[in-house]
Parts: C-alpha cells; sequence; structure tokens
C-alpha cells in the first residue's frame, strides 16, 4: 500500500496529508483486518496508567477531542474511523444510531486495540453490556442511565453521562461519574454556558458536547472543557454520504492539530498565572 501526500490550504495552516491508496472494498468480501498496532498513536505520558477507565481518561485529557461517528452502513463506519484514526484521533465513539454498531465496534477494537474505542447514545442497560461485553472502553449517554456506572466498573471501563443543569451534573458526579458530559452545550448557551457551569464544579471533568465547530475548540477548552465532541466537523455529512474518505481524514489531522494546540495554549496561561 502507497502514501499518497496532499498538500492543502486549510485552516489552521498548511497540513501535509497522507492518505493511503487501496482497492475499494468488494461487498461481500471482510473488511475488517486484524490487529493496527502500528497505527495507534503513542500517549504523551511517561506513565501510562493500567486500569481502562484511566488510560481512557487520561487520553480524553491528552487529545481535547472525542470524535462522534455516525454512518449509514457499518462499511462506511469502518472506513470513515480508519481516515480519522490516520488522522491523529485517538479516542472516538460510534453512535448506537449506526447500522451495525457493535459489528463496528468489534472491528475497530480488533484493528486499533490501543486506541480509545466507545460507544455513544447508549440509552439501556442491555445494550451498554452487549458494547462492554465487546470491547467497548467506554459508553456515553445524553443523560444518566440508571445501573450503567456499576456495569462499566465490571469492566474497568469508563461511563460519560450526559448532564444539563447544575443539579445533573452534581448527582452525576456524585453517583460516581468521573466525567460528565455537558448536553446540549450549544442550545444552552455556548462557551459562555460551559464556563458558567464550570465554575461551582472545578473538580468535576466536563466534555463540552453538541453542535461544536472546528474553530470553538480552543473556546471550549480555555472556559474549563477538558475536551469536545466533533461530529460533523470531522466526519463532514457531504463526505460521508460520497464516501471521501480522504477530506475525512483532513478533518481529523486539523482537528488533532487544534485540540492538541488549545490543550498546549491553555495549560501555558495557566502556569503563567500561577504564583
Amino acid at each position: 500500500m502507497m502514501a499518497v501526500a496532499n498538500t492543502v490550504n486549510l485552516w489552521p495552516r498548511n497540513i501535509t496529508f497522507y492518505s493511503p491508496t487501496a482497492a475499494p472494498h468488494t461487498p461481500g468480501k471482510p473488511f475488517c483486518f486484524r490487529s493496527r498496532r502500528q497505527n495507534c498513536n503513542t500517549n504523551s505520558v511517561d506513565v501510562y496508567p493500567s486500569k481502562t477507565s484511566d488510560r481512557v481518561l487520561l487520553d480524553i485529557q491528552n487529545s481535547g477531542i472525542i470524535a462522534c461517528l455516525r454512518a449509514q452502513s457499518a462499511e462506511v463506519a469502518i472506513e470513515a474511523a480508519r481516515a480519522a484514526f490516520r488522522g491523529g484521533i485517538s479516542v472516538l465513539e460510534v453512535t448506537m444510531s449506526t447500522p451495525g454498531v457493535f459489528e463496528v465496534l468489534q472491528c475497530l477494537v480488533q484493528e486499533y486495540p490501543a486506541l480509545s474505542i466507545g460507544v455513544g447514545t447508549v440509552l439501556d442497560r442491555e445494550k451498554a453490556k452487549v458494547a462492554l461485553r465487546l470491547g467497548a472502553k467506554f459508553l456515553m449517554s445524553p443523560a444518566m442511565v440508571k445501573g450503567v456506572l456499576d456495569d462499566v466498573t465490571e469492566y474497568q471501563a469508563l461511563y460519560i453521562p450526559g448532564a444539563t443543569t447544575p443539579t445533573e451534573i452534581l448527582s452525576a458526579s456524585n453517583a460516581g461519574a468521573r466525567i460528565v458530559k455537558v448536553y446540549p452545550v450549544s442550545a444552552l448557551g455556548g462557551v459562555e454556558y460551559m464556563a458558567a457551569v464550570k465554575k461551582p464544579f472545578p473538580h468535576i471533568p466536563m466534555v463540552a458536547s453538541q453542535g461544536i465547530t472546528m474553530d470553538s475548540v480552543r473556546q471550549y477548552i480555555s472556559s474549563g472543557a477538558m475536551s469536545v465532541v466533533l461530529s460533523d466537523a470531522i466526519f463532514d455529512k457531504w463526505a460521508m454520504c460520497q464516501r471521501d474518505f480522504v477530506l475525512v481524514n483532513q478533518l481529523a489531522t486539523i482537528a488533532a492539530f487544534t485540540a492538541k494546540e488549545a490543550i498546549r495554549k491553555n495549560r501555558e496561561s495557566h502556569s503563567q498565572t500561577q504564583p
């Protein structure tokens, strides 16, 4: 397999993308490969936790992005995920609305065992258990789903429940959630709302989710979000419809770079304010 280098003038700067040229998938034949350990990103810290939930939490903190993937078919989902991983994405959720979501999960977990791959929009405990048995390292929900916290503990996975109000955020944390998704953040006021709910709860890690664009990633992280959920900003609807995985790869590369720069600048800003 050869790699083709394409340099395009996309925000925030010129970035060279390497897009593999491979033969198209033949219908009826398997499109899931064995472990691709060489494609897995290494973490930026020296000591990597042994517990799965700790590793996922660290990946979320260091990457600043949870890529949210929904697709029209299992095959498209797998190819889009591969393109995103090549672009530097290390934390990815596949939504329950994706056809064959468990097939997709099983395939990606097998191919990329070192990455943090989970399932999103989990609304009931039974499907949560299926996802965990198939290797999901984390689960996400738009609200707190009763019993899921107990299930993820058994599998040493991470649960990220959604919360809207300060009461819901605190309740989720007190129930045992190690990180909470603020959802739907854009509808609630965006960056300003994120900053407002973070002030009384500086000890609760939060993920900003819903309607976040590439150019607002830095604002959310500087306002207190540990990470942001990016969906269409990476898995562009037109690109997914046209199966343009080169574009998905390019958007993923930009997203990964943007988030890491935002984290770096945020840490520099905090270190300068320290006495």
